[in-house]
């Protein structure tokens, strides 16, 4: 140290240093900047999407009860009303995370076009959270709170493994903490599993518990956190085809009707299962075929 140094000099450069280890002011979120957002975990921030991936309402074939259901939780929500968080869990491919992205865009419209917004209602957003940065979602809820927006939170393909204990605090911030999850926030997941932890482990902590019926409970009690369970189930062969029948009219695809039927019928038997996501690849195989180009 420079015993020489004039005091007030010495004062800045402590101010200096101590700004160097203080951490940087978080950004402004401008939530007006798009309609949807990705969460990102470090550096904290919300990356706006410019155009979302997602399948039009209308084509989201088999589905229909699930469809209405998501959609009047959503409209509630949207307008200041009560709704539930919602788990959309079951058969791989049926539509769960394109229903949450389609649904989204549909209150959009209906706001849109019916400027129908009451005192208590305001611009609905989607906000996309992975998996891997659930451990964070305290921080994204603390910067969704104090919005003047509403949020749809969507975590897709949300499941837990054996070892993974980030389900508690999952647990915590939906309902049961001291805050709870913000009166302009809701929470929509999906999972291939209806209590988003595989059979064998449940099994597994029933047998070898001191008191198996509590410690199975502890761990079944997340997916309660979800007032809304909306179950998705393989197609059958007539819902599978009024899939394809439904992209091929949207797409204008022009390919005769009981050709398409035949190879699509085939396409599924290779890929040994019926489903929206089998009906979406088998259309993008035609139209490469037919050398059209399709953009949803």
């Amino acid at each position: 140290m420079n015993f020489e140094e004039p005091f007030s000099g010495l004062l800045h450069r402590i101010v200096a240093a101590l700004e160097r280890l203080a951490p940087r002011a978080a950004p402004r979120i401008d939530f007006d900047a798009a309609s949807a957002f990705v969460w990102q975990a470090e550096p904290q921030s919300f990356i706006p999407v410019e155009s979302v991936n997602r399948i039009p309402l209308q084509l989201l074939k088999g589905i229909s009860r699930m469809i209405d259901t998501l959609l009047d939780n959503s409209f509630r929500f949207a307008q200041g009303l009560p709704a539930n968080n919602a788990l959309l869990w079951g058969a791989r491919g049926m539509g769960k995370s394109s229903l949450v992205k389609a649904a989204h865009a549909e209150i959009e419209r209906r706001f849109s076009e019916e400027n129908s917004l009451n005192n208590d209602g305001c611009a609905l957003k989607l906000i996309e959270i992975h998996r891997d940065d659930i451990t964070s979602l305290p921080q994204c809820l603390n910067h969704l709170r104090g919005a003047s927006h509403r949020f749809i939170l969507f975590c897709d393909d949300l499941s837990f493994d054996a070892d993974d204990t980030t389900y508690k605090s999952l647990k915590a911030v939906l309902e049961g903490g001291i805050e709870g999850r913000p009166r302009n926030v809701i929470f929509y997941a999906t999972s291939n599993r209806r209590h988003l932890m595989p059979r064998d482990m449940l099994e597994n902590e029933r047998s070898t518990a001191i008191n198996p019926s509590e410690t199975a409970e502890e761990k079944v009690s997340l997916s309660d956190r979800f007032g809304l369970w909306i179950g998705f189930h393989n197609c059958n062969q007539t819902e599978y085809l009024e899939m394809v029948h439904a992209y091929a009219d949207h797409f204008k695809l022009g390919a005769p009707k009981d050709e398409l039927e035949r190879d699509a019928l085939e396409w599924a038997a290779t890929r040994g299962s019926r489903s929206g996501r089998v009906a979406w690849q088998f259309i993008q195989d035609v139209a490469g075929r037919l050398g059209k180009h399709i953009t949803l």
